[in-house]
């Protein structure tokens, strides 16, 4: 890993690189970049590179804003599928405001705070995600259709499994910039794929999962596919979900383990989660195609958690004694992943701090709605907003500022949708070729 400017500005001349791209994303979890050449890199990272911010959709309102952009070199990594010769990279940026301030907007601001509270309380997480997308082929027009890649189904192989050397060539775009995935194979629903990650801290699970959007992306385009990772985009097939694992440990020791001395701070971790999952769903399910995902092909609906059942919000997935851990089953991949895990991991802080008790798990694979014992989650994007705006918890891990502006934009996309006398098509128009 590179470490310093320095560091970063010898890898960048004993490697032919040409052109080094600035990345960040808006606060909906969408990739801006911008290009710079080589000599270009000391300034960047001494005084930062400027872009017009309140063009960056939900960061600024103000028609004169400016904000910086500062690499990361700790984020330098090759994009393989660019010439061997004249190389690119791409570099993660933190952005600030001219005056040298962080940019309270940037989620990688957020996440940092996060991760600097979880280190104050003792504790360390490592997260593992698990993504799911589909690969539609496109018409002669070049447009995207409505039509999967092939007709597989779950762990098939070839030639029923038409996605094996998509998912090879993104498996080693992806080693090729540093990133390890754990496996990959064809996921339930036709043209369906999963591709799962090797847990890591928290900032390095946020920067790999953005850069394997961009990978999955690419390999599709290049093979005349798009991979759609929408979270319901075929209302009778099974939905894409981006599972999230956290792996918590106290000095060292992993306090999800049955034989945890710090078993009590697990389960309090798990109920802060719990307790603010639905002001949080907002930011976990961004989309009006979100909440159709809920509570159909196994995805959760309630506000549960089991250590039996894979089936509930939170479950814990077989494994060693040592790897224990639990699965977060709500999310998916059309979020800001920053912005997410900084608030799931102040939620869990929160009921560990508060010493929230865990309610009793779950036995049996799904929950009946004439069961009262069990709240929903939020059953719309209107819901969800609302559930947003109104909580003191989302306003101490997103500033005012920003939330307005998210929730205005949403709440747009929700009138948009609620008026829309085709909803399929509206729901297309507003995140077919986005996500």
């Amino acid at each position: 890993m590179l470490r310093t400017v320095e560091d970063a500005l010898q890898f960048v001349e004993e490697n032919d690189v040409k052109f080094i791209r600035l990345m960040f994303c808006d606060v909906f979890g969408v990739m801006k970049n911008i290009s710079i050449m080589p000599n270009e890199l000391p300034h960047a990272c001494r005084d930062g590179i400027p872009f017009e911010a309140s063009a960056v959709r939900g960061f600024m309102s103000n028609e004169s804003s400016e904000l910086l952009l500062f690499p990361d070199p700790s984020t330098l990594a090759f994009l393989p599928w660019r010439p061997s010769t004249g190389r690119v990279v791409r570099v993660f940026c933190n952005i600030c405001y001219p005056d040298g301030r962080p940019f309270l907007g940037d989620g990688r601001f957020m996440l940092n705070q996060a991760i600097k509270r979880l280190h104050a309380a003792g504790l360390e997480c490592r997260l593992g995600t698990e993504c799911e997308f589909y690969l539609l082929e496109l018409d002669e027009d070049g447009a995207i259709s409505h039509r999967t890649n092939d007709h597989a189904g779950y762990l098939d192989v070839a030639p029923l499994d038409k996605g094996e050397d998509v998912r090879r060539q993104i498996c080693l775009y992806l080693e090729d910039m540093g990133i390890q995935p754990q496996k990959s194979h064809h996921e339930r629903g036709p043209g369906q794929n999963e591709i799962d990650f090797r847990p890591s801290d928290p900032m390095t699970a946020a920067d790999d999962f953005l850069s394997f959007k961009t990978v999955v992306k690419t390999v599709a385009s290049y093979n005349g596919l798009y991979a759609s990772m929408l979270p319901k985009p075929f209302a009778e097939q099974y939905g894409c979900g981006l599972h999230t694992h956290f792996f918590l440990y106290k000095n060292g020791e992993n306090i999800f383990g049955a034989n945890s001395a710090e078993q009590a701070t697990a389960r309090h971790f798990i109920a802060g989660i719990l307790n603010r999952i639905s002001e949080m769903t907002l930011f976990l399910n961004s989309l009006t195609n979100s909440y159709a995902r809920f509570g159909s092909f196994e995805a959760p609906d309630y506000i549960s958690w089991s250590d039996k059942s894979r089936f509930q919000l939170v479950s814990f997935p077989v494994s060693d004694a040592k790897s224990v851990h639990m699965e977060l089953r709500s999310p998916d991949a059309c979020l800001n992943p920053y912005l997410a895990f900084a608030l799931l991991l102040n939620a869990g802080l929160e009921g560990v701090e508060q010493q929230m008790p865990l309610c009793e798990p779950l036995r049996s694979d799904f929950v009946s709605a004439a069961d009262g014992s069990f709240a929903r989650l939020p059953e719309n994007l209107g819901e969800a907003i609302d559930a947003a705006k109104n909580s003191d918890f989302v306003r101490s891990v997103i500033t005012d500022d920003i939330l307005e502006l998210f929730v205005n934009a949403k709440r747009e996309e929700w009138e948009t949708y609620c008026v829309a006398a085709d909803k399929a098509r509206a729901e297309e128009a507003m995140y077919l070729g986005v996500y």
